[in-house]
């Protein structure tokens, strides 16, 4: 019997072996590289020149850019916490309930997520033009004689781009609250409601004690999401204009890409996995406690 525990252990690890050398590759070997190269100052092509925390400590102390970057994430952060998950908790809400054309409004408002976040910044490209775009053309075609620059004025650049993300990013966290508010049991909903609760003491004091699990699951992608956003800024403003839009992802990107600082770019994507680590580590650890 003990041989035959060992040599299952043996083939339990055989099979295993596949799916950690691929982790191995793929995931650890370049994020610890690349926590190597963020010590040195190098351009990508000559000789790499140790600088240590150097690179660490511009960022943090000197650099400007990186610190307005840091603030429209966090920003973004608070946004789609605020507004993309109350949005989709909102259709979700509506979606759940029995009416004819549920499955289409549900595939509807879903569809968004299925779109490259590139084209989408080409959609809202132009509906955000100043001449010809949508938004301006509609307000002219009300009577309102007010016309924005959508994305490039720095007061509302941000905004604006969030409100084109929110399009997008509200499919995902209206199906997981989907799932969770199905497989809520309609016994205790029908006590509550024998017991004469309404509507609204029924969705604060059932309903969303009954999601918990779902909440921490969309807050934990919504956070990670919003910590690495970067196709729709990157496709709109390309981080401007002066910098208003510059996030953690646009500012590495651009340090490494353009202005061939590799190291000082990598020293900020390594910033941005500690900063999701904070998120995702909880998040592991509370999931593996529910199982």
């Amino acid at each position: 019997m003990k041989n035959n525990a060992i040599k299952t252990d043996k083939c339990a690890f055989l099979f295993l072996l596949p799916a950690a050398v691929i982790y191995l590759s793929v995931i650890v070997v370049p994020v610890f590289y690349s926590l190597a190269i963020s010590l040195f100052k190098w351009n990508g092509i000559g000789t790499m020149q140790f600088v240590g925390l150097q690179n660490y400590i511009d960022l943090f102390y000197k650099d400007a850019v990186f610190h307005t970057a840091i603030i429209n994430n966090l920003i973004w952060i608070l946004l789609t916490v605020f507004i993309t998950m109350t949005v989709a908790l909102g259709f979700a809400v509506i979606l759940s309930r029995q009416f004819k054309g549920r499955t289409f409004f549900r595939g509807f408002f879903y569809f968004p997520c299925v779109i490259a976040p590139i084209a989408v910044a080409i959609i809202w490209r132009w509906i955000y033009n100043p001449n010809i775009g949508f938004i301006n053309e509609f307000l002219k075609l009300l009577g309102i004689s007010y016309s924005q620059q959508w994305i490039s004025d720095p007061k509302v650049s941000l905004y604006t781009i969030f409100a084109a993300a929110l399009w997008q990013a509200v499919g995902q966290p209206m199906i997981l609250f989907l799932a969770g508010l199905q497989a809520i049991p309609a016994e205790i909903i029908e006590a509550a409601t024998i017991d004469g609760a309404g509507g609204i003491k029924k969705f604060f004091w059932i309903t969303i004690p009954l999601l918990k699990d779902t909440f921490v699951i969309v807050l934990a992608t919504l956070i990670v999401a919003a910590m690495k956003v970067y196709d729709i800024v990157q496709g709109l403003t390309g981080g401007g204009p002066n910098n208003a839009t510059q996030m953690m992802s646009t500012y590495m990107y651009s340090q490494v890409f353009q202005y061939n600082n590799v190291g000082y770019g990598t020293a900020v994507a390594c910033i941005m996995v500690l900063m999701m680590l904070v998120v995702i580590v909880p998040y592991i650890s509370f999931t593996a406690k529910e199982n």
